[in-house]
């Protein structure tokens, strides 16, 4: 499948963070679906089979990313969907926390456009 096919489904609370990164995104190609709680991106994912990769906010309320990286190992169906962990929390141990919870990459807020890009590729 083409590249610019598959959609990268954005779940983050907080409007500005999804704005702007489905801006950069979109102005690369991506087509990209939005969710503001993890739970509305669980609903997203049924409902497209061809969401590529996850940018997943790991500081959500309700259910944070950490909690959405455990629920999505026991659904077969998430599980083969490539969770990259988006998070403003850049501390000393953090990148290593989010691959052990289950992501498949990290980056950390404000996001680098190209890092970025370069772990989509690696993925998509």
């Amino acid at each position: 499948m083409d590249v610019k096919k598959k959609k990268i489904l954005i779940i983050d609370d907080d409007s500005r963070n999804i704005f702007a990164l489905k801006a950069v995104l979109t102005a690369k190609k991506y087509t990209c679906l939005v969710a503001t709680s993890a739970q509305e991106g669980f609903n997203i994912i049924q409902k497209n089979d061809d969401v590529g990769v996850v940018l997943l906010d790991m500081m959500m309320p309700e259910m944070d990313g950490y909690e959405a990286l455990a629920k999505i190992e026991k659904e077969p169906a998430l599980k083969k969907i490539p969770v990259i962990a988006v998070t403003a929390q850049a501390m000393t141990g953090d990148r290593e926390r989010c691959l052990q919870a289950g992501a498949n990459g990290y980056i950390s807020k404000p996001v680098n456009v190209e890092d970025l890009v370069k772990l989509l590729e690696d993925y998509l």
